[in-house]
């Protein structure tokens, strides 16, 4: 284990690893390494990057097939909106929903997010974080079958209001559960992978919904009906799954005589055994993991001035506030997307405008393929990177607005897909990198949930203040709708430029440096 220690302190002393979240010391002032070490670092780089490509095929699939499953369901409702309108079958139709019952319902599901996203990932550090992903989306497919029940609009709130709280914790959960496996170096470019799911699921709930208006009242049931049985269904089907396909906690990091999983404590030995996902990595990966993942472990358990001291560090408000706007923005273009495009071009059928939502979200994911990496790769540029993408969607919403032709306008919204894309990923990363160094596991827990949760106020703003929750707006076709969104962009943007300014103040950019205000 030393030499492969040895090996690691000599790849970071020649490249720019973060060496404080690793927790691995040697000197920081070390000199360039000597030529005759370079075939020693060559084989390091290539042995680490190994050891995290066989943790990705295990990790990340399980993670892009969850994401993509529980954020299908809030696009799939966007589209609801115009599905079979034509017929008066579309769910506002159905239900007869005014408009304000419609942005309530859809503002709803995000109030359940912002009260219990931090509660439910406090409780995920206490237990074996695959069962608490797999409860998340298992409870949250129960939630979106129960939808082909509705009735009025009561009932939808409070399904919103349920999907929302059953769903609270998924988004830092995963993110959490990245903390535990990777470095924060290579942090973001693996949340980027996983991410792209929620822009796959919004494409394909609208050729999904496009099939689905194809067996409109068949056995009595309007096409969105029989949409969220089958995503119902499929979700909790891929819930049930993540409990072997994710592994525990790394055994390898962690003391096992003090660590028992949560299936060990609530069910007998001899039932566990057959639910019990096996952990990845042969002998010798694993012990290049534990030296590149030293002293990750450290803070498993937390108190509740630990959870004091992340709400009062002046680092935490600025993450919100830019992740206020950028997803205020993205929440407001999914659920009320094929709004958009309808009112832009009338003469659409429901299937039109449910194929034309679907490129918005491919745009979206090509940009998180194309940045992402690069943010990871030049992660002392990522304000840059952030500001740039939050710049293409303003420009996106601009055209959206102003240009003339509804296809140009069209075009318009395939900007901003584009420019979302990476904002959200590199968030995360920030907030994980800053974070771990100071208060640990719990730090990337508590605050992922924190900026997620009361940065998703952006996404009750977008759903409920705007488009639908507005109905003056629609004449204009919508257009102080989008100026309000490309207001909270302008202020995701300062947000960006003063959380630099603080970390700078802070001495967070010095080597070898960290600052906590609470020391």
């Amino acid at each position: 284990m030393s030499s492969i220690t040895d090996s690691i302190n000599q790849v970071n002393k020649k490249d720019e690893f973060d060496v404080e979240s690793r927790h691995l010391t040697f000197p920081t002032s070390a000199a360039q390494t000597e030529p005759e070490d370079s075939h020693l670092i060559h084989g390091t780089v290539l042995q680490l990057d190994k050891v995290y490509r066989h943790l990705d095929y295990r990790i990340i699939p399980a993670l892009w097939f969850m994401y993509f499953m529980g954020s299908f369901g809030g696009s799939a409702y966007g589209n609801t909106f115009t599905m079979n309108f034509e017929s008066g079958h579309s769910l506002i139709d159905s239900l007869h929903l005014t408009s304000h019952d419609t942005s309530t319902a859809s503002a709803l599901d995000f109030v359940g997010y912002i009260i219990f996203d931090v509660p439910m990932n406090l409780i995920m550090t206490k237990l074996s974080p695959q069962i608490w992903l797999s409860r998340i989306l298992i409870t949250v497919g129960l939630m979106n079958t129960c939808f082909a029940a509705l009735k009025n609009a009561k009932g939808l709130m409070a399904l919103r209001f349920l999907g929302g709280v059953c769903g609270a914790g998924t988004w830092p959960g995963m993110s959490y559960y990245i903390s535990l496996w990777y470095p924060s170096d290579r942090s973001a470019k693996r949340i980027g992978y996983y991410f792209t799911a929620a822009q796959f699921s919004a494409s394909a709930a609208g050729l999904v919904a496009a099939g689905f208006q194809k067996i409109d009242m068949v056995h009595g049931y309007e096409g969105w009906r029989w949409m969220y049985i089958v995503y119902g269904v499929f979700t909790m089907s891929v819930g049930i799954s993540l409990v072997w396909w994710l592994p525990d906690r790394p055994a390898h990091l962690i003391d096992m005589n003090n660590y028992k999983s949560t299936l060990d404590r609530i069910l007998p030995a001899k039932y566990t055994k057959w639910l019990k996902s096996p952990q990845p990595l042969n002998e010798e990966e694993r012990e290049w993991h534990a030296a590149d993942m030293h002293g990750r472990y450290k803070d498993l358990t937390w108190k509740w001035m630990d959870i004091a001291n992340i709400l009062t560090d002046v680092r935490t408000w600025p993450l919100i506030m830019m992740y206020f706007g950028v997803v205020g923005t993205g929440f407001g273009l999914a659920v009320f997307g094929t709004t958009l495009i309808e009112a832009n071009n009338p003469n659409l059928s429901g299937i039109d405008v449910s194929l034309l939502y679907a490129p918005i979200w491919m745009f979206d994911a090509a940009a998180i393929l194309l940045i992402t990496p690069l943010a990871d790769k030049y992660k002392k540029w990522r304000p840059v990177f952030f500001i740039s993408s939050t710049i293409i969607i303003i420009v996106g919403l601009l055209v959206t607005t102003y240009a003339h032709g509804h296809w140009n306008r069209y075009a318009g919204l395939l900007i901003a897909g584009f420019g979302l894309g990476p904002t959200v990923p590199i968030i995360m990363t920030t907030t994980n990198e800053i974070m771990f160094k100071r208060y640990g596991d719990i730090g990337c827990a508590c605050a992922s949930a924190l900026v997620s949760g009361l940065g998703n106020l952006g996404s009750v703003v977008g759903t409920y203040a705007l488009y639908s929750g507005w109905p003056a707006d629609a004449d204009r076709l919508y257009q102080y709708s989008n100026m309000m969104l490309v207001l909270m962009l302008g202020f995701s943007i300062v947000s960006c430029i003063v959380l630099v300014l603080i970390r700078w103040g802070l001495g967070d950019f010095k080597e070898g440096h960290i600052h906590n205000e609470h020391d």
